[in-house]
């Protein structure tokens, strides 16, 4: 049963559509996802931004000053294929796919369409002179600019959709952030999202729609 349910996620997972950006398969398995169900690593989600309910987001579009890596933002629409995210352990732990996220736990987020993972590094942006958050590296190239602390917001142990959490970057002790602050030329109408090492109320963010991947039985019963 596991497996036939994984086998269908994937299936939901790799027919997201590359033109309309979401197909109605995938719309399907979002919708009918249950409120509360677990995070686990594999699944492919949208990060929503509680405050503002942009998307998480990226695309094949560098910065202009900066870093000149991929630029990340906050994108105000729900059906876009470049909003999606695969939740990926750091290298050197145990937890595997299919294993629920644990709140303390350091995680990796991988842009699903263009394989690189969020990042973020001491550079400053030119809007808000925070710090910047990119998308860099690939499946075989990435390091510790790519780890997020996942931290659940009340007294929740795993990581479940629709749940307030904040990213915070280890590096940089930043946390994910978004605001009202849009781009111009990058990403016209998008919003910066840039980390901050003040916790704040517009750090929070849920996970939204997505294929969220069972949680592995045989894994959680040792």
């Amino acid at each position: 049963m596991a497996m036939g349910f994984f086998s269908l996620a994937l299936f939901l997972f790799l027919s997201v559509d590359s033109d309309s950006g979401y197909t109605s398969a995938s719309a399907a398995a979002a919708a009918s996802g249950k409120e509360g169900v677990e995070i686990t690593y594999g699944s492919a989600m949208k990060l929503m931004h509680e405050k503002t309910k942009v998307r998480l987001h990226s695309h094949d579009v560098p910065y202009g000053s900066g870093s000149g890596q991929q630029s990340v933002t906050g994108f105000p629409g729900v059906v876009d294929s470049n909003s999606y995210w695969i939740v990926k352990p750091v290298p050197g732990t145990t937890a595997k796919q299919g294993d629920a996220v644990m709140s303390g736990a350091t995680i990796r987020l991988q842009h699903m369409k263009t394989r690189k993972w969020l990042h973020s590094h001491l550079h400053a942006f030119p809007i808000s002179g925070n710090l910047e958050v990119s998308c860099f590296g690939d499946d075989s190239n990435s390091d510790t600019g790519d780890h997020w602390k996942l931290i659940i917001e009340g007294s929740g142990k795993t990581w479940k959709q629709d749940q307030r959490v904040r990213l915070q970057h280890i590096d940089t002790s930043g946390y994910l952030h978004s605001h009202d602050k849009k781009y111009q030329r990058i990403a016209g109408g998008q919003q910066e999202v840039c980390g901050i090492r003040e916790k704040r109320a517009d750090n929070v963010w849920l996970a939204a729609e997505g294929v969220y991947l069972p949680v592995d039985e045989s894994s959680s019963s040792k």
